[in-house]
């Protein structure tokens, strides 16, 4: 003859399938997850398995009993309706033994011993549960509507989930159950890793230092993989990791909970006590309750800085696109219209000359030129803002020959200011006109902002498996809040003195950089002037295949 613990272990798995099938027909289970539905009832049939005798098996399952219990609570279940699921549990056990053999099955003895822990469990519910009714539901209330305040501040220039506002949560949650020590840690979906943001009390860690991977080493990450509160009697003896400010600080006794218990890891929440004692069931109750309010409210912040994010971005799109609009209303008519004039007066005259035509004609070429350089910026603009490279016609040429031919045309109107040192050999695959215009909008952008009395130096250097090209001024150097935001569309290289154009050079030119590999740099300093340094490899095609 089998013993009843005996056959609860070989058929642990129908048993718990029967409980669940038949404690979710319940109404009170509507709503819950299968997670929320079966909480910790595997563990507690795993516990039967093991007997009813020793002060540790009693003493897990009656935690594991109040767990149960408070999550019902917090699911809004009656008193009859969290008894009735251990009754059914007794009924799934029985069915268990009347299909095994006759020899196989237990005695009555067995069979009235199990009832009789089932009845104890009943018995604690109810106890338990009238407590809270009586005194734990009023506290409980008070203490989630503090959690809520410091969410409520109004923003100002605080984050939603500042530590700040953390802090004071934390606050909270060590109050509730006069604990010592509090500490929030959340899950970085990227690196797996729980990391502490807040922390208040004896222990209060520095943020930056202690961060744990999602595994039973750690008491916050043995915490974070249990469906159930866990807790430890003495910091000081326990094999687990736990913050070197928890042991240095007096604390004895922990208490964690997962956020949220059965969803996606958010993160945990723990308490620490001076005193070495086990926390009471009304404490675990009342952090299992401030725990997944707090995992709510946390989970709301985050999409609340989400949606500012996004706000931010529609709003910056908005801005982007009346600078677009701006640009063709206003920027475009110049060189349209003077070509238009141009036109104008060369069909007033058809019997001029050859001299006048051809002069006519060179307006009419040079002003459609530079609004087709216009509407090619604007659409590369387009391009980077919609986060795409720039696209390359890629070909071999010479980065000297580009700026040398660049500096001569440039020269014809700044007679004096420009010196050009060009290494021998600078070759390489780029796109020619890409990288002719970044030069031009550097050099165009020195010969503005720079000192009006000395050289613009240009130089083309070859640099291992690349080369790179400098423009250098002297002159009022660029603030370093400016450097910032340079390379951002619609924004100046520096001053204002008598600036004209879109703001859009920089950022073609960072984008010419990055659509070959390369990369650009500014130094500036009163003592130095300012250097821009466009970095390129010896070969683009890499980038324009990776892109």
């Amino acid at each position: 003859m089998r013993t009843i613990k005996q056959i609860i272990s070989a058929h642990e798995p129908e048993i718990f399938e029967s409980w669940t099938n038949e404690a979710n027909r319940a109404a009170a289970a509507r709503g819950l997850t299968r997670p929320e539905l079966t909480n910790m009832m595997l563990e507690y049939v795993r516990s039967l398995g093991r007997g009813w005798d020793g002060e540790e098996v009693r003493r897990e399952r009656a935690e594991l009993i109040e767990s149960h219990l408070s999550s019902r609570l917090r699911a809004g279940f009656r008193l009859d309706e969290t008894i009735e699921e251990f009754a059914i549990l007794g009924r799934a056990i029985l069915r268990a033994c009347s299909v095994s053999a006759a020899e196989a099955r237990s005695s009555p003895e067995e069979i009235d011993r199990l009832f009789a822990e089932i009845q104890d469990a009943s018995v604690l519910v109810t106890q338990a549960y009238r407590q809270h009714l009586q005194e734990d539901a009023q506290t409980e209330k008070h203490y989630l509507r503090l959690l809520h305040a410091p969410f409520l501040e109004p923003l100002g220039s605080e984050a939603p989930l500042s530590s700040e506002r953390l802090r004071k949560a934390l606050d909270v949650v060590m109050e509730s159950v006069g604990a010592d020590t509090a500490a929030l840690l959340l899950h970085d979906a990227r690196t797996g890793n729980l990391v502490m943001v807040a922390s208040v009390g004896l222990a209060e860690e520095p943020l930056v230092e202690y961060a744990r991977t999602v595994d039973a080493s750690s008491f916050a990450g043995a915490v974070a993989l249990r469906g159930r509160p866990m807790s430890i009697r003495d910091v000081e003896t326990t094999s687990l990791d736990v913050p070197d400010g928890l042991r240095d600080s007096g604390i004895h006794s922990l208490l964690g909970v997962r956020l949220p218990a059965h969803r996606a890891l958010l993160g945990i929440v723990y308490v620490g006590l001076c005193e070495k004692r086990p926390f009471t069931p009304q404490e675990i109750r009342r952090i299992q309750a401030i725990g997944e309010r707090l995992a709510l409210l946390i989970d709301n912040a985050r999409l609340y800085e989400d949606l500012l994010g996004q706000l931010d971005a529609v709003r910056a799109e908005r801005e982007l696109r009346e600078q677009f609009v701006s640009v063709l209303a206003h920027d475009l008519r110049g060189p349209l219209s003077a070509a238009r004039m141009a036109a104008t007066l060369l069909a007033a005259r058809p019997d001029a000359d050859g001299t006048h035509v051809a002069r006519r004609v060179e307006v009419v070429v040079r002003n459609l030129d530079r609004a087709d350089r216009m509407v090619i910026d604007l659409l590369d603009v387009a391009r980077i803002h919609a986060g795409r490279r720039l696209s390359l016609t890629l070909e071999e040429c010479d980065l000297g020959e580009i700026g040398r031919e660049l500096v001569n045309e440039l020269a014809v109107e700044h007679p004096g200011r420009l010196a050009l040192h060009a290494d021998e050999g600078a070759r390489g695959i780029w796109g020619a006109s890409e990288l002719r215009r970044a030069l031009w909008n550097l050099v165009s952008n020195a010969l503005k902002y720079g000192a009006q009395d000395a050289p613009i130096t240009v130089s083309i250097l070859k640099r291992g498996d690349g080369v790179e090209a400098r423009v250098h001024n002297e002159g009022a150097p660029i603030s370093s809040e400016a450097q910032e935001t340079m390379f951002e569309p619609f924004t100046r290289a520096a001053g204002e003195r008598g600036a004209h154009g879109w703001g859009l050079g920089l950022m073609l030119v960072r984008a010419c950089a990055e659509a070959h590999g390369g990369s650009v740099h500014v130094d500036s300093a009163p003592d130095r002037g300012t250097t821009f340094a466009l970095r390129l490899p010896a070969d683009a095609r890499p980038a324009q295949n990776g892109a």
